[in-house]
């Protein structure tokens, strides 16, 4: 088993080798499905861009994933297709004007369509589109642009939501407030897809009653105010946005963002060839991506992720930090290093930047999983070179400072948290809104201060993490993820609390160990559907893959003495090359439930590679 073990790490490590890009990076594919390609193309045919070589790959790309019924879906064992990425597929297809009403798989596409609801049941964010791309009315929107005048003292304001849902909502505000809806010559009818004529973008929930009257109260404390207050929120929010633009042009480095940013942008009167726009869509290119030779467009780049990942890997499986390639790597990471102030400085003002962001452009809004990352990769750098140091102490500094008053920690920001938030009745918007603690960026960062400085259960900021994890625990042992689901969220709080000095034999990580060993599969390996996030409970892939393998096998060996039956099988699975060709596809990582699922090309062999060093370690009582 040793020399297999040896091989497959040895068959990883040559992989990344052969992968590293000349800049010491590492740019494997962050795959969500076809939701963006089918936005570029609505975007281009808005702008009257007509880059048709372009256009028609993604096409290609679109109507390859079609299935035989017709649909669209967003993961393998979905089972019926997914309403809103066929409608997204068959509204970008017509648009591009490379399929037609007659072929036959669009027909097919249709009569899907309409069997499952129509246009009007479609998730809330594509509603947005088709309303200001001119498909449908825009319907009364509740919450008026004026909110972002609303001062920071007021118990719900714009910085009460999320980084990712202020890049969302400011552009949404603008252009719901304008009705803003722009066709085309080119602009297909979809108005056969409707099969209901009330058009709602929001549910009817009393309970949103609290928070809109909230907001309302604090509007009307505004009359006072200066000037015409609905411009001036509108130019807050066209400033709010420019101000955010990053290097590469695009808004936070998303793809949604700056398209909504776009579009804004037009509603404020921007022409189609505004440098801004321009600049925009060249950051959108740029994030393109070829997968099996196709083109895609990627909601992110995860290139800092991906490199801060593989370098700490490398290291772990005994690659010395000496070598060329994980020298190029940190080189890499210690350039990523944010010196600029993001909108975290709102929550906790007397911190100096020093974390690190996930994409390749991003240098304003950094977050806690990509920072112990790229610690962990220059862990032996700080020590060796005081440059290096520097780099490590702040890095330090911001994540300790980033703890949550609760004791866990969250993805971008501290303390966003308003629980009144998720009454807003957006469809997603516990995903979108707000920014909580989580199980798996807490039980990340205490992995990382327990094996890198040492820090153990004593320590009062690990205490309260602790604690924080083990109140979160679910009943049946397991812990729900954010950025994956339960073998995810299980792998990080276990690994989180033994690296502190919890013991191997506390109640909580043996009822984790227990469920894992429980939903093992007959051939070693473990597998967790995406229906899970959207059950809110855990639910089996039936098939095993080699991600969620490495996880449960990192858990289990992280809580071992000795290699034991279960963890041998483990490692067997991940080295014997059982994985099906779907499951290597299938998206390991979740980003709103129901809607917005991930693939990241390098957790194939990186979260293997871990593990196998680990079960090494483990077999050699080390």
């Amino acid at each position: 088993m040793g020399h297999r073990v040896n091989e497959e790490m040895n068959r990883i490590v040559d992989q990344f080798i052969r992968d590293q890009s000349d800049d010491g990076s590492w740019q494997y594919p962050f795959e969500t499905g076809i939701g963006t390609d089918c936005h570029m193309i609505i975007l281009l045919r808005t702008l009257e861009i007509n880059d048709e070589a372009f256009i028609k790959e993604l096409v290609e790309r679109i109507a390859g994933k079609q299935q035989k019924d017709g649909s669209w879906g967003l993961f393998y064992d979905e089972g019926k297709g997914n309403l809103t990425s066929t409608v997204e597929a068959y509204y970008a297809l017509l648009y591009s004007g490379y399929r037609d009403r007659g072929d036959p798989d669009i027909q097919a596409a249709r009569r899907f369509i309409l069997a499952n609801g129509g246009a009007t049941e479609v998730h809330m964010l594509f509603k947005v589109l088709l309303a200001l791309t001119g498909q449908c009315e825009w319907p009364p929107f509740p919450i008026k642009i004026e909110v972002l005048l609303i001062p920071d003292s007021f118990p719900i304001n714009l910085f009460d939501f999320s980084m990712f849902g202020r890049t969302n909502i400011i552009p949404l505000l603008i252009l719901a407030n304008l009705g803003f809806s722009r066709r085309t010559l080119r602009s297909p009818d979809l108005s056969d897809l409707y099969l209901k004529k009330e058009n709602r973008f929001f549910t009817e929930d009393p309970e949103f009653r609290s928070v809109f009257d909230s907001i309302q109260k604090g509007i009307k404390g505004l009359k006072d105010y200066p000037g015409n207050l609905r411009e001036l929120a509108l130019n807050r929010a066209e400033q709010y946005m420019l101000d955010r633009i990053e290097p590469d042009g695009t808004l936070c480095n998303y793809f949604g963002s700056t398209s909504m940013m776009i579009f804004a942008l037009l509603a404020r009167g921007y022409s189609n060839t505004h440098p801004v726009i321009t600049r925009a869509l060249q950051g959108l290119n740029a994030m393109t991506c070829r997968i099996d030779g196709e083109r895609h467009c990627q909601y992110a780049t995860a290139t800092v992720w991906n490199t801060t990942l593989i370098s700490y890997a490398l290291q772990e499986s005994g690659v010395p930090y000496s070598s060329n390639t994980v020298q190029k790597a940190n080189r890499y990471i210690l350039s990523r290093q944010h010196v600029k102030y993001g909108d975290w400085v709102i929550h906790e003002p007397d911190l100096l930047p020093g974390g690190w962001g996930f994409e390749d452009m991003n240098t304003i809004h950094p977050d806690i999983d990509d920072t112990t990352a790229a610690l962990r990769a220059i862990r032996t750098l700080a020590i060796e070179r005081v440059d290096c140091r520097q780099a490590w102490d702040r890095g330090i500094k911001w994540l300790i400072s980033m703890q949550n008053n609760d004791g866990g920690w969250a993805a971008f920001e501290k303390n966003v948290n308003k629980k009144i938030l998720n009454l807003l009745p957006i469809e997603g918007g516990k995903d979108l809104l707000t920014d909580p603690s989580t199980v798996d960026l807490t039980g990340r960062t205490l992995e990382f201060f327990g094996n890198y400085t040492h820090l153990d259960f004593h320590h009062p900021m690990v205490k309260r993490g602790i604690r924080w994890l083990l109140k979160n625990q679910e009943s049946d042992g397991s812990w729900v993820g954010r950025w994956g689901v339960y073998i995810y969220g299980t792998w990080a709080a276990v690994t989180g609390m033994v690296a502190v000095g919890i013991s191997p034999n506390h109640p909580a990580i043996q009822k984790a160990v227990n469920w894992l060993k429980a939903i093992q599969n007959q051939d070693g390996g473990w597998g967790e559907s995406c229906k899970s996030d959207i059950e809110n409970c855990y639910v089996p892939l039936g098939e095993s893959t080699r991600t969620h393998t490495a996880w449960a096998l990192d858990t289990l060996i992280s809580a071992a003495a000795e290699v034991t039956p279960d963890i041998k099988r483990g490692a067997a699975f991940l080295v014997d090359g059982k994985e099906k060709d779907w499951a290597k596809a299938y998206p390991k990582g979740r980003g709103m439930a129901g809607a917005f699922y991930i693939n990241y090309h390098c957790y194939e062999y990186v979260f293997p590679l871990l593990a196998l060093a680990h079960y090494q370690k483990l077999a050699e009582g080390s």
